[in-house]
């Protein structure tokens, strides 16, 4: 977007005139979409996923059906299959053949389905699926949508969620029979945009990396298909354009370099923390009933608003998502060393190895493991490797999480 103005997004998903300057990435998207290709989105959270996958959806709706999933309630593959089925629902063509697949329990319902509400045309469909039969159920349901007049877009979004559930038992570890779960819907939905090859286009998305995941469970082939497409953090000019799109719309007046103070404190300008920081500015000026914010505004607000408590229910999801990627004690290694990492500045290569020595598991070597999480950190936008370690990519997550364990954190070093 270039306008001079721009509404707060409120964490919401945000298309059309809103849909701030993700062009190149949208481009691509649909460029792939055109070509036929299936696709991965790749990002760290809060990187504007689902408002690309939703602008995709609106920019797109005259030549495609575009079908919007979100799958994170979901705890089976013949829970997809619902979901699925209900967003075929408005496109009455198909719809009308979708029927025919559920008919053991739509022949009950018939002169009432069409007014159902779809919580309950959805738990009506469920009952009409089991664990051995949803697949060929699924395969139907894809063969009829690769039979529409028009080319059909899946966008499923949370399928890393729906992937780790699938995969781990009680104790958070990934069991062999929640690998073998897991491997079915992920060959299923493979084998699928391998049949429905430019009739069926696929765009996988999630707040957790999916790769680390699968990897976890040697289930990487399964999406060997996909084209990866990475949504990068905004660099310091499009998030400064950002923050004076929303001052003007909303009337606060900037003081010279202001922008510029707000970027360096977030050292890594992920869209929603940018809006974030402005929302917490448009507050304080509302609240003191002056519409100005100074330098000591930005201090102020950073210290107070985004490392305090209404920051803190934002960012600790961050560290609550890597419960979904490890297990309880890959977790808590993880955990260890990204405090390392906030409280010294740097997780340095001579700290690894300090943590090798005094971590040991059972029928896991440390320093393998060790590995495997650095690669999640890396992938999910925890870490970046430096000279001499790793150090948090974000200021603001290395700013949180200092303040939050530094006081009950004694570095590898100075431990006995």
């Amino acid at each position: 977007m270039s306008a001079d103005r721009l509404k707060m997004g409120q964490g919401k998903v945000v298309t059309g005139r809103w849909f701030w300057d993700r062009e190149k990435e949208k481009q691509l998207l649909i460029g792939r979409i055109d070509d036929g290709a299936h696709q991965l989105l790749v990002a760290q959270r809060r990187m504007g996923k689902t408002s690309l996958m939703a602008e995709a959806e609106r920019s797109l709706g005259d030549r495609y059906v575009c079908l919007f999933v979100d799958v994170q309630k979901c705890c089976s593959g013949a829970d997809v299959i619902v979901e699925l089925s209900l967003k075929v629902r408005p496109h009455q063509r198909l719809w009308e053949k979708t029927k025919g697949i559920f008919g053991n329990v739509l022949d009950r319902i018939t002169e009432r389905v069409e007014g159902f509400h779809v919580g309950d045309l959805g738990v009506t469909l469920r009952s009409g699926l089991t664990e051995g039969d949803w697949v060929i159920k699924g395969d139907q349901l894809l063969e009829v949508l690769s039979l529409s007049e028009k080319p059909v877009v899946l966008l499923l979004d949370e399928v890393p969620i729906l992937v780790n559930r699938l995969l781990r038992g009680d104790a958070g570890k990934v069991t062999p029979e929640g690998r073998r779960r897991a491997d079915v819907f992920m060959s299923w939905l493979r084998d699928n945009s391998i049949r429905h090859q430019g009739k069926i286009r696929m765009v996988i998305s999630g707040s957790i990396g999916l790769a680390p995941v699968l990897h976890q469970a040697r289930l990487s082939a399964t999406i060997n298909n996909f084209v990866p497409l990475e949504i990068e953090a905004w660099d310091a000019h499009t998030a400064i354009g950002c923050i004076k799109a929303l001052a003007t719309q909303y009337e606060v007046d900037l003081a010279d370099a202001v922008p510029e103070a707000m970027v360096d404190k977030l050292g890594c300008c992920i869209p929603h923390h940018v809006q974030m920081f402005f929302s917490h500015i448009h507050e304080r000026c509302i609240k003191r009933a002056v519409m100005k914010c100074t330098l000591q505004d930005v201090e102020e607000v950073y210290d107070k608003n985004m490392l305090g408590v209404r920051g803190h229910v934002e960012l600790v999801h961050y560290e609550e998502r890597l419960e979904h990627v490890l297990d309880t004690e890959a977790c808590t290694f993880a955990l260890d060393m990204l405090t390392e990492a906030a409280v010294v500045g740097q997780l340095s290569y001579e700290a690894l190895k300090a943590f090798q020595r005094e971590y040991a598991f059972d029928g896991r070597e440390t320093g393998e493991l060790q590995k495997e999480i650095l690669w999640v950190l890396e992938h999910d936008g925890y870490l970046k490797k430096d000279r001499a370690g790793y150090v948090f990519v974000s200021k603001l997550l290395r700013d949180w999480w200092k303040n939050r364990y530094e006081h009950f954190y004694t570095p590898v070093s100075e431990r006995n």
